[in-house]
């Protein structure tokens, strides 16, 4: 099941299910490590009208949603089967690992009532229960899970008591189903401390009276340290925990209407899906610079690993939409990231864990027994491609001075020398979707690009022979690309060639990235003849027939398919690649609906938080694979940013992006 919503800080990332329950929460990295366990969740139960519940019962309706225009997550939940309706208003703190919910509760019936509100922890500290200590520290009347350097502290504060009730015991483990189940008579058995599999619940009891309504929060901090999480505990209750949600709910506010971007006749429906999308993004931004590609748990259900690694291909779309929106410091720590993790032959491996280490691959190193480099080469030059934009955004030479050597250069050298021979395309790699071994018209179309921009960069540094270098192997690749992967008589590009050692193998098959890459990359212009007949015959064998519409990857992808006469199921991504090339065609005011559905398109697909999955069934349009996913919202965000560009090069809008100025 995909996430409800997000949140994070940069060290902590929180995602929540569809019951408002904490599903995934990560510290010390966004992506890293993950603290809950697959089959966990921080259940919240009520014990009203001498029985309990909990927010995952039919008995409930629950709804998890976006704060508009900020960085923060409301829960609604409500039963009229017992007369209550709760209001949660969650932030993660922007300057310290502290995660604090304000919650409102609701008594819908006439008559006084008591109300007890339970709070499970279940956690899977450092990814592995065993070892795990959860104790009641009656000092400070808080419940501690701990193991080595991962601390956590969970309390509840109501009119200025805490919470009432404890226990902790075992879970899953000596026939323990968990410390949640003490709850089931509304009394715990206040056991103070337990090791091993361990879970923990707080609970509090509440006098509402008829028709009123009751405030008080929960919250957690995060440290390394047991004495850092109590001077954390101190702080809340110092500040106040509503005094910190205000704080933090203005900073993203003022970060996310930072460049005051004017979106003309736009709906809110879809300013507000622009302004979820980046702070989506954000959340997935670690301290350090790493981008993941999604935090999303929830894929170890279908497969054998998550998408909580850095690719640097979908780390390179969310930067572009980060710089494009005038995040620089952000893509700065990006772009330093890469420097670290690039390897000594100036290429970037498969993917990457958020603290440096290589992530896990499928691709082998050796096809048909001779050795080659496991690497998808776009990710290589999309790093390079997406560092000129921050250049020309930022203005920052001195930054760019720092990386020529280190990151520039030994990339650009790299892909100068990774050339066939014969052909003089870019060497066989694996292809953007990590499937297929050759030469992809979108990797070779990027490699193009990169050079491109690497030779900008090093005729701005005075480098001028390397630049001369760099310019001439990018036309020679240009020249390849159509000689060997357009079909000329067909009218369209291939998916990739086969450099066998019986000659050129040519996959014919129609897939979104390989027009998008000519496009995108600058092999021929938006409005080159081969180039629209190219789009117009790709969109009609990709577009996806019916009530869901959108486009698939490519002919056949059988990933997610649910079968039937579909190319495959759209994606958010590939639907506004045709959206971003359409409108380079726009001319005046009255063509704009044409545009402006596909944003509407995007937005009916999103959740009520704003979360945008990877792709979607293509006969329900139910959410598919992780979700959220970067590249999506970092898609989104970025077509937005061109429609908004578009308008002042119209004239329609004189200034509907801030930034343009500076990205001439």
């Amino acid at each position: 099941m995909s996430k409800a919503a997000v949140l994070g800080n940069g060290k902590v990332l929180i995602g929540y299910d569809h019951f408002g329950q904490i599903k995934d929460l990560y510290y010390h990295y966004p992506g890293l490590e993950n603290h809950i366990g697959r089959d966990m969740a921080h259940k919240i139960g009520v014990w009203a009208n001498d029985r309990l519940s909990w927010f995952s019962d039919q008995v409930w309706d629950v709804k998890v949603r976006s704060v508009d225009g900020t960085m923060a997550v409301n829960v609604s939940a409500e039963s009229q089967d017992l007369g209550l309706k709760f209001v949660f208003n969650d932030v993660v703190y922007n300057e310290k690992n502290i995660f604090v919910r304000e919650i409102g509760v609701e008594n819908l019936f006439d008559v006084r009532r008591t109300v007890k509100v339970f709070f499970n922890q279940e956690f899977n500290i450092s990814q592995t229960q065993k070892g795990d200590t959860s104790y009641y520290d009656p000092e400070d009347n808080v419940i501690i899970h701990y193991k080595g350097r991962r601390v956590f502290l969970v309390n509840i504060e109501c009119d200025g008591r805490g919470f009432d009730d404890y226990s902790v015991g075992l879970i899953g483990i000596e026939g323990k189903d968990g410390t949640f189940k003490d709850a089931e008579d509304g009394k715990l058995s206040k056991n103070p401390i337990e090791h091993g599999q361990v879970d923990s619940i707080i609970g509090i009891s509440l006098d509402i009276g008829a028709r009123d309504k009751k405030t008080f929060y929960y919250w957690m901090t995060i440290g390394k340290s047991i004495l850092n999480v109590k001077a954390l505990n101190k702080l809340v209750k110092e500040r106040t925990p509503g005094d910190i949600i205000k704080s933090t709910e203005d900073y993203w506010q003022a970060w996310v209407d930072n460049q005051n971007f004017s979106f003309y006749s736009l709906s809110d429906t879809i300013i507000n899906e622009f302004k979820r999308s980046l702070l989506i993004i954000r959340t997935h931004v670690s301290y350090n610079g790493a981008i993941i590609a999604s935090g999303d748990s929830d894929m170890l259900q279908y497969g054998r690993d998550t998408y909580s690694y850095v690719w640097p291909r979908d780390a390179a779309f969310a930067n572009l939409a980060l710089v494009k929106s005038g995040d620089f410091n952000a893509s700065r720590r990006f772009f330093e990231f890469c420097r670290d993790i690039i390897s000594p032959e100036g290429f970037f491996m498969h993917k990457y864990r958020p603290d440096h280490a290589l992530g896990s691959s499928w691709h082998p190193w050796v096809h048909e027994g001779i050795k080659n480099l496991p690497i998808q080469e776009d990710e290589t030059a999309l790093v390079i491609y997406a560092l000129w934009t921050h250049f020309e955004m930022s203005k920052d030479l001195e930054f760019i001075e720092s990386l020529y050597n280190p990151l520039i250069k030994k990339a650009a050298e790299f892909m100068a020398d990774y050339i066939d021979e014969k052909t003089l395309l870019p060497k066989e790699s694996y292809d953007l979707w990590e499937m297929k071994y050759g030469v992809s018209t979108f990797t070779a179309a990027s490699v193009y690009g990169a050079l491109v921009v690497a030779s900008k960069f090093a005729e701005v540094l005075g480098k001028d022979k390397s630049a001369a270098k760099y310019k001439a192997t990018a036309e020679k690749i240009k020249d390849a690309i159509l000689k060997y992967l357009y079909d000329d008589k067909g009218g369209y590009f291939y998916k990739l060639v086969a450099l066998e050692k019986q000659g050129i193998v040519i996959d014919k098959t129609l897939d979104m990235s390989s027009v998008y890459g000519i496009y995108k990359f600058g092999v021929l212009a938006y409005n080159d003849p081969r180039l629209k007949k190219a789009f117009e015959i790709t969109k009609e064998k990709l577009g996806v027939k019916g009530g869901v519409g959108g486009l698939a990857r490519f002919e056949g992808d059988q990933y997610h398919n649910p079968g039937g006469n579909i190319p495959g199921n759209p994606w958010i991504v590939t639907t506004l690649w045709e959206t971003e090339y359409n409108i380079d065609f726009l001319k005046k005011q009255s063509e704009l609906p044409d545009v402006v559905k596909d944003f509407t398109w995007v937005t009916q697909k999103a959740q009520p938080s704003g979360v945008l999955p990877e792709q979607l069934n293509a006969y329900t349009g139910q959410e598919l694979s992780a979700s959220p996913l970067i590249w999506s919202h970092a898609q989104y965000v970025l077509v937005i940013i061109k429609y908004l560009e578009k308008l002042e090069e119209l004239g329609i809008c004189k200034a509907c992006y801030p930034l343009g100025k500076n990205s001439k």
